[in-house]
Formats: C-alpha cells, sequence, structure tokens
C-alpha cells in the first residue's frame, strides 16, 4: 500500500465483560468486539511504530505512518473502553454519534459526549435516528444530516466537519446535503482506501468484525485483500437495489441467525 493511501478503520460497540451489548441481534452482534481484542490491535498498531489519527488529521503533512480510527453510533463504550485504550497508546480517533440514541441504555448520554470532545476526540454525525439515508426525501435527509449536525454542536460547543452513512447507505441527494450543512467529508463502509486526492464525500472504511485475528487484521491495515470486500460490496449492493433495503434487510437477518452457533 502506498504511503498516500489510508485505511480508515470502522468499529461498533466494544464488548465489555458482564456488560450488556446495546442489541443482541447477530447482524449486530457481527461488529462488535470484545475489549480485549480492540486493546491487542492498538498495541500490534503501537508496536509496529503506527499511530491512530482521526478524520480531521488523515492527510496532515507532518503525520507519522498510520491509520484512521472511526466508531460508529455512540454506544458507551466510547467513552467507558475504547477512549482510554486509544489515549494510552497516544492514539486519536473519530466517534461518530447518532444523535437519537443519545440516553438510551448502551449508549452515551450528551454529557459523556461532551467529555469525549473535550478530551480531545473528533466527534462527527451519524444521523438523527439511523435511517437509511437512500430510503429518505430531501426533507428527512435534511433532517438526518443538517438538523442532527446543528444539535451535536449545540452539545458539544464546538464545530462538527464530519459524517458517516447509516448502513453505509448513501446517494447523490444526501451529499449535496451535507455539503450544503457545512460538512468537509461523509464516510461510506466502501472497503477502500483514502488518499489526498480522494473524492471527501464517498471516503472508504474497513469494518472491523468480531474474532479478526491479529494477522487478519495487520493485512487490513495494509489495505491486503480489500479488493475481494470490494467486490463483495459490488454484489450485496445489487441484491439491495433487486430486494430493497427492508427486504434485503429480512433475508440477511435470516441468514444470519441460521449460522449462529447453536
Amino acid at each position: 500500500m502506498s504511503a498516500a493511501n489510508v485505511v480508515f478503520l470502522m468499529y461498533h460497540e466494544i464488548e465489555l465483560p458482564g456488560r450488556s451489548l446495546c442489541r443482541v441481534e447477530p447482524g449486530y452482534v457481527r461488529y462488535v468486539v470484545k475489549e480485549s481484542e480492540f486493546r491487542s490491535q492498538m498495541h500490534l498498531l503501537l508496536q509496529a511504530g503506527w499511530s491512530g489519527f482521526s478524520v480531521t488529521h488523515a492527510f496532515s503533512a507532518s503525520r507519522s505512518p498510520g491509520l484512521v480510527i472511526t466508531f460508529d453510533d455512540g454506544c458507551e463504550t466510547d467513552l467507558l473502553a475504547a477512549a482510554p485504550i486509544l489515549q494510552d497508546a497516544g492514539f486519536s480517533a473519530t466517534f461518530y454519534i447518532t444523535l437519537g440514541f443519545l440516553g438510551r441504555s448502551g449508549y452515551l448520554t450528551p454529557a459523556q459526549v461532551r467529555e469525549l470532545s473535550d478530551a480531545g476526540f473528533d466527534m462527527g454525525c451519524h444521523s438523527l435516528t439511523h435511517p437509511y439515508l437512500t430510503d429518505l426525501d430531501k426533507k428527512g435527509l435534511e433532517r438526518e444530516i443538517a438538523e442532527a449536525k446543528d444539535r451535536l454542536e449545540h452539545i458539544i460547543g464546538r464545530g462538527v466537519h464530519h459524517f458517516s452513512c447509516p448502513g453505509g447507505r448513501w446517494n447523490e441527494r444526501a451529499v449535496e446535503v451535507a455539503r450544503k450543512a457545512g460538512y468537509l467529508t461523509l464516510a461510506t463502509s466502501r472497503p477502500h482506501t483514502n488518499s489526498p486526492v480522494s473524492n471527501a464525500f464517498s471516503l472508504g472504511r474497513v469494518a472491523v468484525v468480531r474474532g479478526t485475528t491479529l494477522p487478519a487484521f495487520e493485512r487490513l491495515c495494509h489495505g491486503e485483500g480489500l479488493w475481494r470486500l470490494a467486490l463483495q460490496d459490488v454484489l450485496r449492493d445489487r441484491v439491495k437495489t433487486i430486494l430493497g433495503n427492508s427486504a434485503y434487510d429480512r433475508v440477511r437477518a435470516t441468514l444470519l441467525h441460521a449460522k449462529r452457533p447453536r
């Protein structure tokens, strides 16, 4: 991978021993990484001489070799587990917050979001209520993208410049609303690296899933094998187009439930 090409990692909830998860369906749990796994992954990066950056500092000319670390949803373990591990490693990250989840069981409160922001972490927006943006009209997009930005800025007392798409689904109408709202970037879940000349409103990210081994994690960080993930993504998009979002999610949930160990 070229030094100009940067991998953006995408995390969700971190699992703490004895603590209930925000959700328990298989399609969600597969994206939940255990605290021990996350700690080992950050230690591997540190030992390799890499750094963890926020989206804001992704392409800083003075930065050392590394990658970008992002979290979606705004789970409470962002503050309880991820932040301390990142701080111990001297890493930064961008936490994309779903405003409508704040205060729910397992999710951050507004005060905790401010605490993360005041600790120096980059706060981004992950919509108001976590819908698929491709299902919304312009009014709905403005509510989920622009209104959510205003609310988050009010909570943290700082500007919010980065948006990530719920479910990784977006279209040009969503990009137009995000640009108009004043965002500088829009992150997807397309598995490709980014560079200073990448489209800032179509940033790729690589999901770190539950049970990822350290060798597999290291390969992801080097951008190895992303073409396979990209091909799978294209095939999924075709199925989504044929079935629609709701039907696709029902089929996916059924298949993941069938694969779950008994």
